[in-house]
């Protein structure tokens, strides 16, 4: 198991408020984080204090694409599967990079299926992480950005056994961390529909727990 950050510099590029998002009196924290946790229109595309204030493309994951192919070796022929995909911007940019590729994307959000990238869309499978319709050693590469730290404990156990059942070769997640006081709080002030709250020491406690050895890192809110 290997420590990799493929996330950092589009995650530290932008700016949050966290206090304004626990005492906005038109989306109190409370209700903000509800509307989120129906991965519909409020998560995706509606106002910022309910999640991405409208997620739309722009280019930003191709660094990480690029990144992730030439750490993995990836190659035309490679089938990768992206847990948590969202509407495929990820998926879409490992195609362009690597034309030939084939890619899978697993899903809970029906809303952004069909609101997903056209070129990518069919390629999104609507499942739970932790019971992935796909047969053992599926693929080259599986990974999970930002989406394991939604899941309860027990669903967090089976989806970490998903990805090292699925998987072949490579294996990558990246969760939501903390290293302090400071960055918890941030954390609980951000977050909208984080489930499972562990400091590094216990996320790869929950790791050998589960038997994952893939590679990993941790997005912190500093």
């Amino acid at each position: 198991m290997a420590y990799i950050d493929f996330l950092s510099a589009i995650h530290k590029s932008t700016v949050r408020d966290y206090l304004g998002r626990v005492t906005d009196p038109e989306f109190p924290k409370a209700a903000a984080a509800e509307l989120a946790k129906l991965w519909a229109y409020d998560y995706w595309d509606g106002d910022r204090r309910t999640g991405y204030g409208g997620m739309k493309y722009d280019g930003r994951w191709r660094k990480v694409a690029d990144a992730m192919i030439a750490h993995y070796g990836l190659k035309p022929g490679n089938r990768i599967l992206d847990i948590g995909c969202g509407k495929g911007f990820l998926m879409y940019d490992l195609t362009q990079a690597v034309p030939g590729i084939e890619v899978v994307g697993v899903e809970i959000s029906n809303y952004a299926k069909e609101h997903a990238k056209p070129e990518i869309q069919e390629k999104i499978v609507i499942a739970n992480a932790a019971s992935l319709p796909f047969g053992d050693a599926s693929f080259d590469l599986v990974f999970g950005i930002n989406t394991h730290h939604n899941l309860r404990n027990f669903e967090l156990d089976a989806a970490l056994r998903e990805m090292m059942r699925v998987g072949k070769q490579h294996r990558y997640l990246c969760v939501e961390s903390f290293r302090n006081e400071s960055e918890k709080a941030n954390l609980l002030y951000w977050q909208l529909t984080c489930r499972t709250f562990a400091a590094p020491e216990e996320w790869e406690w929950l790791f050998q727990q589960a038997g994952y050895t893939g590679d990993h890192s941790f997005i912190y809110f500093e």
